[in-house]
């Protein structure tokens, strides 16, 4: 079994207090000891479960990257990671093969599933890689020491380890000097480092942000340099990490510094027209501004707000402002496509660009266009987006106010009542199904939320005057 060599023992740091021992779990067997967690802290408990089946098999079993750099930083992880000395058939006895899936098994990763699927910990075998030929995955690995595992890794305060059975922390690459200096360092070389994965640039600015550290220069620089070929990397994985940044509380200060390196006209193109405009200055600074009205945002809302101004092409000077957000909101489409995002997100994001406009003259609406749009799913978020473009604007905010208090005073039941009549009415009452169906349910529905119709029997007696020949017209 391998143990820490005394060099590897003269690098350990001083105890650390990081959540390790004291969990309450019971030392009989593997089963009672997953049984007896405690719900409120199951993915840790977990993890540290994980962690004393290997050492009491004989292996040496740490917590390694994030985990360990948010407990030193006193913030809750998110996921736990295992870092063994066990190879990956070996980790499958341990757990069994029931409990085990090879998620990377050619790299040395096993996943031993949880009770709960969320509580998953992924346990590595301690790893040096071979050259990232395509700069996304090592051609090969090989297994090593912790020492050299550490320095394969991306930035220092991910590279160090925590050993949860004896309470300690392993720093091979100088990680907890640069927390207590807040900086995000490339290990060893950056430019060897990001040639490895140029994914690394988006999580490099995502981490400091997030984290409110700066890039090391020397880091820094090599993503300037490099930035161009953020293009190797898959759509999905630029997606997510943008993803990520932009529903983080310091999102603001993650977009400059992907503008700032280079980044931004490489995954946004798009947008480059404005920031090279005159008032490109504040045509930026405005949407940093309304990026920083709200510490939580959904991801789409936040993407909208990126892109509510994305430049257009086939609009003529005279169209008016909804012609101009639908045309915007085709472009917006496009770019979500092309980052291959969900429908759910692609369709959210173009509703927001396309309406950021709608509430403009709220309390001149007509009932059933207002009620219309506050039922929609992006409703909440459409009205966050007219408070921030209006405060970031320092305009007027009496539309704004009047519609969040609409729509935080009225019902419900009024807002979007249940429909009087719906088409097998309208077929009961002798027409036949066809284009009109819609026209006639729609102008019910419009009357209906108008509070011009409130009951069944005049919406049929409505549909009765249609069919004895009157039109939608002559009832209006």
């Amino acid at each position: 079994m391998a143990t820490l060599n005394r060099v590897a023992a003269a690098r350990v740091s001083p105890t650390v207090a990081l959540p390790g021992r004291g969990f309450g779990l019971k030392c009989e067997s593997a089963t009672q000891r997953v049984e007896t967690m405690n719900n409120s802290n199951t993915r840790r408990e977990f993890a540290l479960y994980v962690a004393r089946e290997l050492h009491e098999a004989g292996y040496q079993a740490l917590w390694a990257g994030g985990c360990v750099r948010d407990a030193l930083l006193k913030r809750a992880p998110t996921d736990y990671d295992v870092a063994t000395d066990a190879r990956p058939e070996e980790v499958r006895k341990v757990f069994g093969r029931h409990r085990t899936v090879p998620v990377g098994a050619s790299f040395g990763v096993m996943l031993v599933t949880a009770p709960r699927s969320e509580d998953n910990v992924e346990v590595a075998t301690f790893r040096k890689e071979g050259p990232y030929l395509d700069g996304r995955r090592p051609d090969s690995v090989q297994y090593c020491t912790p020492e050299e595992d550490a320095r394969r890794r991306d930035f220092t305060i991910n590279g160090m380890f925590y050993d949860p059975i004896n309470d300690e922390v392993l720093d091979f690459v100088g990680g907890q000097e640069d927390l207590k200096l807040g900086i995000v360092r490339a290990i060893g070389d950056a430019h060897h480092r990001i040639t490895e994965d140029k994914l690394r640039m988006l999580r490099a600015v995502r981490i400091a942000a997030t984290l409110e550290f700066t890039i090391d220069p020397s880091t820094a620089a090599a993503i300037a340099e490099m930035a161009t070929e953020i293009a190797v990397v898959s759509v999905e994985r630029i997606a997510h990490e943008l993803a990520r940044m932009l529903v983080c509380p310091r999102r603001v200060r993650a977009l400059e510094s992907l503008r700032e390196l280079g980044l931004l006209r490489m995954i946004l193109p798009e947008i480059i027209p404005n920031l090279n405009e005159v008032d490109s200055v504040e045509h930026w600074g405005k949407t940093l501004r309304m990026l920083d009205e709200f510490e939580v945002m959904s991801f789409e809302l936040a993407f909208a707000v990126l892109l509510r101004e994305v430049p257009i092409q086939q609009c003529k000077e005279d169209d008016d402002s909804a012609a101009r957000d639908a045309a915007r909101a085709k472009v917006v489409e496009q770019i979500c496509r092309r980052l291959k995002l969900s429908n759910q997100q692609t369709e959210r994001t173009c509703w927001l660009v396309e309406h950021r406009h709608a509430l403009r003259d709220a309390p001149q609406l007509p009932l059933h266009v207002l009620k219309r749009l506050l039922v929609q799913p992006g409703a909440k978020e459409m009205l966050m987006l007219n408070r921030i473009a209006a405060v970031a604007t320092e305009a007027d905010l009496t539309a704004v106010e009047f519609t969040e208090r609409f729509y935080s005073e009225t019902p419900a039941e009024e807002l979007n009542p249940h429909e009087l009549i719906n088409g097998g009415d309208l077929i009961a009452a002798g027409l036949s199904p066809g284009p009109g169906f819609k026209e006639i349910l729609d102008s019910i529905r419009d009357r209906q939320l108008d509070g011009e119709m409130t009951t069944r029997e005049a919406a049929l007696t409505f549909v009765d005057q249609i069919v004895s020949g009157k039109t939608i017209e002559e009832n209006s």
